[in-house]
């Protein structure tokens, strides 16, 4: 019909019935030919390491009601079989001196495969757990990246987020160098100046001997006045809007390009993790640990990142294309075209001139 019409829906309507009747006729001549014939008969060349497997082409031979049967062949060889209890079969065999052709048709041989089924369902199982344990790691990870980075799109000024990464970074640098944890280390106002100057561009009355006369706090407080002045100017020349999505596209292009790297270094930490048990170790309980230092570390780059960029970014102004200039053909009186003319002409006669002459010559 579909050679004859094309479209099966351009076939006139009786004509479409009579073609369902007539096929209906045909399945149910072959269903009776196959029900004459005992049914539908499965032979299964092995057993499937899944009941389940086994279990639906049984059922295959006996849909609705209808007769069938079938019939497993197993070898001592196959998989299942070597992995759970083949060996010793094998052994009996050989002590009772069957030819490696016999066929061998027990209970216990069926119970035994079974069994083995179910030993091999139960190891599938565990893995399948474990990997979704491993998974659960990363997701949790991954949930946490997401809302921050839902956070960056949905809020309409980072400026609070930001101040909160230079405030912390500030205190950090201050107690480093001017309150050493370590007392036999002496205060360091050049060290600290040389780490902030690599984060914050200072100005020029601001140096290390200034700072060495003064108390932490009054350091600390001191930067922080020069980084909000220095934020006010810098949104005065962008202007608020740009200034806005400057902050915007810096805390995504950080996020983005380390959390690729993070997923890479996850990948090789897990490809390895296995080891672990041969310490003792229990591999999972590890790559959690890990997993969190890892993440500690991301979480702690990102805010480098953009504490170290922050006053660098310059924004790009995309400068249109010119417009290509449209070429007009003026049209004169035409004489510069006969001058033109003209002088081809003069010179055609001056060449024909040339070769008379040499040809005299």
């Amino acid at each position: 019909m579909r050679k004859k019409y094309g479209d099966l829906t351009q076939v006139p309507e009786e004509e479409f019935q009579a073609e369902v009747e007539r096929q209906k006729a045909l399945v149910e001549r072959d269903r009776e030919l196959v029900l004459q014939l005992g049914g539908l008969h499965v032979i299964g060349t092995e057993r499937h390491e899944a009941r389940r497997i086994d279990n639906q082409l049984r059922g295959r031979a006996g849909r609705q009601g209808d007769p069938g049967s079938s019939r497993f062949y197993v070898s001592l060889e196959d998989e299942i079989i070597r992995n759970f209890g083949g060996q010793s079969l094998q052994n009996l065999m050989d002590k009772l001196g069957f030819d490696e052709d016999y066929p061998l048709e027990h209970r216990a041989i069926t119970k035994a495969i079974e069994n083995a089924q179910v030993k091999v369902e139960g190891y599938n199982f565990d893995v399948r757990k474990r990997v979704l344990e491993f998974d659960n790691v990363v997701n949790k990870q991954r949930e946490v990246i997401y809302e921050q980075r839902a956070t960056v799109l949905e809020a309409e000024t980072l400026r609070p987020e930001i101040e909160r990464m230079f405030q912390e970074r500030f205190h950090e640098l201050v107690s480093a160098y001017l309150e050493p944890a370590d007392y036999e280390q002496e205060p360091d106002p050049q060290g600290l100046y040389q780490a902030v100057r690599m984060i914050l561009p200072l100005p020029p009355d601001v140096n290390a001997s200034r700072w060495a006369e003064m108390s932490p706090q009054e350091v600390e407080e001191e930067l922080w006045a020069i980084f909000q002045e220095l934020y006010n100017r810098r949104e005065e020349e962008f202007g608020p809007e740009l200034m806005r999505d400057v902050e915007r596209q810096l805390m995504l292009d950080v996020v983005d390009h380390l959390w690729i790297h993070h997923l890479t270094a996850l990948d090789a930490l897990r490809t390895g993790i296995g080891l672990r048990a041969f310490g003792q170790q229990d591999p999972l309980v590890a790559f959690k640990r890990d997993a969190y230092d890892l993440f500690q570390q991301l979480i702690r780059q990102i805010e480098d990142q953009v504490i170290f960029r922050f006053f660098r970014v310059q924004p790009v102004r995309v400068m249109q294309a010119a417009q290509p200039r449209e070429m007009r053909m003026i049209h004169g009186d035409g004489s510069a075209g006969q001058r033109a003319g003209g002088k081809r002409k003069k010179k055609k006669k001056r060449r024909r001139k040339r070769k008379k002459v040499t040809a005299g010559r």
